[in-house]
């Protein structure tokens, strides 16, 4: 904070000290040169910088990195990567980053850099930077893919934006898993790893993929899908990085808005998102439009625990689903839940058809009469739900049949409020028992923004 004199004396004093020609008067902060983080581009070299340590990846072996005196490109040791063999209590894969003790300012840099090599040819599957591995990073970049061989070859990473990196403490990232043919493992050599600042590194190309997402106001959603597509020594390189290093637009900020990774849908209507790279058009954009919530969640189920075999509720204990959106082919549907007033519902956007799915541990109601579920659309017309009965647990699908609801069925789906679906399972027309359930699949053709609740069998 700024140093205030208790006397006159003081301030004359503090005058007296003054540089020739500062005087006494106050200075722009703006005109004074900010400090910078420490600016070191070494990463490792026959060992890791002063700075750096290693931190493996969750459920990883924490002594798959070592060092090397054997196979060396430069100096006396290299970096040593073991992917543990088929069968290790350690994993299928390694992984990891290298992680400096504070923040490093990289905005003079423009790529990292690095030597590799494997005991096998082989694809890496990914090297890169920007994760210090505490789950907050938000300028995390890599390629992805990366052939390797038994010689040493010279690996260039570009950086979309250096100007984002001036505090950052993820210096290189890693994860590979076992090759196919090769259930013995194998090891990766790395060297002389570090930032520079390359003139080979050229055109960047930077892509937002295009999307059409639907949600409601309150919520957030995840930007993604983003790569930038560089030219080094003329040749394509993509680096595949977070949504962070690009600098994002709203044609409605009333509608949405972007903070860091994150859209924030705060108002009703469309709006359109757009990007920069270092004040450089980004190909694509994304649509989005906001929808009105329920005022209200549905209404509490009231039903003895004792007559119900429960899927998704607050009432009732639950059975065990593996899965509310296995992402089959062809499904585009986003999940996630919403809170209304305390209350927790299941969220879809885009949704066309999802699967939920518990086949591993199957469900009997043959002794239920009923299926019931509370659905809410802002918008949409019809909505259907498909019942999959299986073997047994972890068996084969026995059949399946599908009932669609709209404003005339019984019981009757509209948009604009909750629709408590209480379906009989005699609709269903099954002819094979349903002791060992395994499946829920819901469906629309124009209800793409759905809450669903109370998900329960009941007698």
């Amino acid at each position: 904070m700024p140093i205030r004199p208790s006397s006159p004396l003081a301030l004359a004093l503090l005058c007296a000290l003054a540089l020739t020609g500062a005087g006494c008067g106050s200075r722009n902060p703006a005109d004074l040169d900010q400090a910078r983080a420490p600016i070191d581009p070494l990463v490792f070299d026959d060992a890791y910088a002063p700075d750096v340590y290693f931190q493996a990846f969750m459920d990883t072996d924490p002594y798959a990195v070592g060092t090397d005196s054997v196979f060396v490109q430069s100096g006396d040791h290299s970096l040593t990567i073991t992917v543990p063999p088929e069968g290790s209590n350690l994993g299928g894969w390694a992984g990891g980053v290298l992680t400096a003790v504070a923040g490093r300012d990289l905005a003079d840099f423009n790529a990292l850099t690095f030597y590799a090599r494997a005991s096998i040819p082989c694809a890496m599957d990914v090297f890169g930077y920007g994760n210090d591995n505490t789950g907050t990073s938000h300028l995390t970049a890599g390629r992805s893919g990366i052939p390797l061989t038994t010689a040493w070859s010279f690996v260039v990473i570009p950086i979309p934006a250096p100007a984002k990196l001036v505090s950052e403490r993820g210096m290189f990232t890693f994860a590979e898993g076992r090759e196919a043919g090769y259930p013995e493992g194998h090891r990766i050599w790395i060297d002389d790893i570090r930032f520079a600042r390359l003139d080979n590194v050229t055109d960047p190309q930077p892509t937002l993929k295009p999307l059409t997402k639907q949600y409601f106001v309150g919520t957030t959603a995840r930007l993604d899908s983003v790569h930038t597509v560089f030219a080094v020594d003329g040749a394509p390189v993509r680096v595949d990085h977070m949504p962070g290093y690009f600098d994002f637009s709203s044609s409605d900020p009333s509608v949405a808005t972007v903070v860091r990774n994150e859209i924030r849908m705060v108002g009703l209507g469309d709006a359109v998102i757009t990007a920069t790279l270092g004040g450089m058009p980004v190909e694509g954009a994304v649509t989005v439009s906001g929808y009105q919530p329920p005022p209200a969640p549905a209404t509490p189920p009231t039903l003895p625990a004792a007559d119900v075999v429960s899927l998704f509720s607050g009432v009732y204990p639950d059975a065990t689903v593996v899965n509310w959106n296995p992402h089959w082919q062809y499904s585009t549907a986003e999940d996630g839940l919403f809170t209304i007033d305390g209350d927790v519902a299941r969220f879809y956007t885009f949704l066309n058809f999802v699967g939920v799915d518990f086949h591993l541990h199957t469900i009997d109601v043959t002794a239920m009469t009923h299926l019931h579920l509370d659905v809410y659309a802002p918008a949409g017309t019809r909505f259907l739900v498909k019942l999959v009965p299986f073997s047994g647990d972890n068996g084969w699908g026995t059949g399946s049949s599908e009932l669609a609801f709209d404003a005339s069925s019984t019981p009757a789906f509209a948009a604009g409020g909750w629709s408590s679906l209480e379906i009989p399972l005699a609709d269903f027309g099954f002819t094979v028992p349903l002791d060992h359930l395994g499946q829920i699949v819901l469906s629309t053709p124009d209800a793409s923004v759905v809450l669903v609740d109370n998900i329960y069998f009941h007698r």
